[in-house]
């Protein structure tokens, strides 16, 4: 190796050190809530014993106990902040973490490999909050989601939605004229299909774009790239080769966000899920309840039950609030109309 390539390779790993430090906080973070108090001088000595124990040639023993006491300082400190941890579906560079930290600069994201790990975790209490998305302005509502907020006591205390912008990753040294592949999650793929077939790439799906983007940092595939958020370039040491690339660049996804408790203060939009009895004009009679009252829904889509079969769950949202004595005589008249009612929250829109 010559000293361009040693350079390279050595910055390589000190985004690997930087990228470690930061899941070594996160995980500290997460043990706070497993912890009576943030200081433990027995598990502080039991780190630095162990990390000086690695037989190691060149990490000097003084050197490592230096580190992981400055280490172990950052961690108490952050430890005793008032942060929020709030799940998200991806890893980081994914636009679940992209809407949670636009959403409140105390919201630490946490990365997870399913949506049902994420509701798994605000119930287990190993997460405050938890961000996912429930709809696409181009694809639609994410169905998964959209199911497991119908079969959790979850409550949406808040939304934002995430502009989605696009661009194509690689690695520094790679020629972009040269690149013949793209990795990226299906959607994504789909969303940029234009640029795609324009520059004659061969798509090849991935199960996460932000994923995709670490792929091509980890494994260097030779002529490859992957379409990811331009954070990912920064996360994984790669460049941008084009930003913007998606077909319909006024796409957004409308995030939710969710807690096991309801919001103190009053909110601005309701979402409700409901079931009508399988009789003719029973649909029609429940949402004329909403249109006697002048309520005007912003969305409604149905729902296959999961309980059920057969049977269609309809979700709908509207503007009001659930202290209005209007809002709240309407959604008693649908809750006593309706199958299964089910308020899933009241909630306002970060901007």
């Amino acid at each position: 190796m010559d000293l361009k390539e040693l350079r390279e390779e050595i910055n390589r790993i000190d985004y690997e050190i930087v990228k470690l430090l930061n899941k070594r906080l996160e995980m500290a973070l997460r043990a706070k809530k497993f912890k009576p108090q943030v200081v433990d001088k027995e598990r502080e000595k039991e780190v630095i014993d162990n990390v000086q124990k690695i037989p190691l040639q060149l990490v000097d023993k003084k050197f490592s106990k230096d580190l992981f006491e400055q280490i172990i300082s950052e961690c108490r400190g952050i430890q005793m902040e008032d942060r929020k941890l709030v799940g998200f579906q991806g890893e980081h560079g994914s636009n679940g973490e992209l809407a949670i930290t636009r959403y409140a600069s105390n919201f630490v994201p946490i990365p997870c490999l399913q949506f049902s790990d994420v509701v798994e975790g605000i119930i287990k209490n190993y997460f405050d909050l938890g961000m996912l998305p429930v709809e696409n302005s181009v694809e639609g509502g994410v169905s998964e989601v959209n199911d497991l907020l119908i079969e959790h006591e979850l409550s949406i205390c808040g939304e934002i939605k995430q502009p989605l912008d696009y661009a194509l990753l690689t690695l520094p040294e790679t020629d972009y004229r040269g690149i013949k592949v793209v990795y990226s999650h299906p959607q994504v793929l789909a969303q940029c299909s234009g640029f795609i077939s324009r520059n004659y790439l061969e798509a090849r799906p991935y199960y996460n774009a932000a994923g995709a983007a670490r792929m091509i940092a980890e494994t260097q595939p030779r002529a490859s790239a992957a379409i990811a958020s331009p954070l990912c370039a920064a996360l994984h040491n790669l460049v941008v080769i084009k930003e913007n690339i998606e077909d319909d660049t006024s796409n957004f996804e409308r995030f939710v966000l969710l807690s096991k408790e309801k919001i103190k203060e009053e909110g601005s939009k309701c979402s409700v899920a409901f079931t009508s009895r399988d009789q003719f004009g029973e649909l029609y009679a429940i949402l004329k309840i909403f249109s006697d009252a002048k309520i005007n829904l912003n969305r409604i889509e149905s729902r296959p039950s999961q309980v059920e079969k057969g049977r269609y769950v309809f979700l709908v949202d509207f503007n009001g609030s659930d202290r209005d004595e209007r809002i709240n005589k309407t959604l008693e008249a649908v809750e006593k109309k309706a199958v299964m009612y089910k308020l899933l929250g009241c909630y306002n829109e970060v901007k």
